[in-house]
């Protein structure tokens, strides 16, 4: 009996693994392809688990959030506010009281009113923010990944409103300028596309540094690393990315080797994603019309990858167990969009078996419908070796604002 058939068999299925061993090897091996000196933040949007977010703080990452929800998790993990990057467009009046009551103090902000927003807040605590202005350039480098730079967004500043926009952010009570976030694409593949998304960005730093004045205490270049996702595969590699991005880096930004500029990266994918496997049962087996469909306990409310916004998944999840037998896995959902391949190579399976998933450490439970159809959420399991940490299952009920 295998590793994930005993667990299957203590825990139940649907059921994640997250193995922490897997964790510090992705840890280990993303501070290794970077220059020395360089910080890394673990977004926790990729998978907000405690346990998996301590592995990565003790092996010296820090926190990128985006609500109080990731906040908390962060902090039961241990990652003191200091550590703690908080992102996104959205930040409300009550978010950010939480935030800086909590001790944080450096914020991305991707507009003057998001800026104001943050200095209020912080002025109403008799305290300043550092802030991180997140850039949208004109442009970018590369043209494979998810890109995010170089399009109307909701996301950063324009770069070519920044020359006359300058004065202002320098001048907002509460909140003090220190640099710059850049996030210009994800999931790059291609180490040359990656390393010449980078040589933009410092370019563009350096640039408008001169340009406008803006400080450069800390500069987040973005992420981009790639990991496979609900298939077999393994974590990108970069053998040339420590010394390309050193080369960039004394050319565009010398003073980095003195300390002058502290540079920063963020991952979630790369970190987390080859930790994760699911645990699927298969609940039934039934042909119609010639095509045979293998139902599982697990569907896109456990491995949904954010595909209720058309993100992520992938045409065919692919699972371990591969067969000469052509078949369709579903999910025991009431809806014909529980598919999550429509032509997998599967072995002879009957009600009973198991099969896993894997590279599902990252986007997994809490990216998927968790809440559709009201079943309940999948348990997670987390691993060091044959060791069980702990075992849990994330709990949602209503809660009401006035009884009915």
């Amino acid at each position: 009996m295998s590793k994930y058939d005993e667990l299957a068999a203590r825990f139940g299925t649907p059921a994640y693994v997250y193995d922490l061993d897997v964790t510090a090897q992705s840890r280990d091996q993303l501070f290794g392809l970077l220059p020395e000196g360089f910080a890394v933040y673990y977004a926790l949007k990729a998978n907000p688990h405690p346990e998996i977010a301590r592995e990565l703080r003790e092996g010296g990452c820090r926190a990128e959030i985006s609500s109080t929800g990731e906040l908390a998790n962060a902090l039961t993990a241990g990652f003191a506010p200091g550590d703690i990057l908080y992102t996104g467009p959205g930040k409300t009046d009550g978010e950010l009281a939480a935030a800086i009551t909590a001790g944080v103090r450096l914020f991305s902000v991707e507009s003057l009113t998001d800026l104001q927003h943050v200095g209020a807040a912080a002025e109403r605590q008799d305290t300043v923010a550092r802030c991180l202005l997140r850039v949208n350039t004109t442009q970018g480098s590369a043209s494979t990944g998810i890109r995010m730079m170089g399009r109307p967004s909701q996301f950063g500043v324009d770069a070519e409103t920044l020359p006359e926009l300058m004065p202002l952010f320098k001048a907002v009570p509460g909140a003090k300028i220190v640099g710059a976030h850049f996030f210009t694409m994800s999931n790059a593949q291609d180490e040359d596309a990656l390393l010449g998304e980078y040589e933009f960005v410092l370019q563009s730093a350096a640039q408008l540094r001169q340009e406008t004045g803006l400080p450069l205490e800390l500069l987040d270049i973005g992420g981009g690393f790639s990991s496979p996702y609900a298939v077999p595969g393994e974590r990108t590699d970069y053998p040339k990315l420590r010394n390309g991005l050193e080369q960039l880096l004394d050319l565009y930004l010398p003073e980095w080797r003195s300390g002058e500029v502290e540079l920063a990266c963020e991952s979630g994918r790369y970190l987390s994603g080859t930790c994760g496997t699911l645990l699927a049962g298969v609940v039934n087996v039934k042909e119609s019309r010639g095509h045979r469909f293998v139902i599982l306990d697990a569907g896109i409310n456990v491995v949904g990858g954010l595909s209720g916004i058309g993100r992520l998944l992938p045409a065919a999840v692919g699972v371990e167990q591969i067969g000469d037998n052509p078949g369709q896995l579903v999910g025991p959902l009431c809806t014909p969009g529980d598919s999550l391949s429509k032509a997998a190579k599967l072995p002879e399976l009957s009600a009973g078996d198991l099969l896993t998933v894997p590279n599902v450490g990252a986007y997994g439970v809490t990216a998927s419908l968790i809440s559709f159809l009201g079943r309940p959420a999948p348990t997670e399991v987390v691993v060091r070796g044959d060791e069980v940490i702990s075992v849990s299952r994330l709990d949602y009920q209503r809660a009401y604002e006035v009884s009915p």
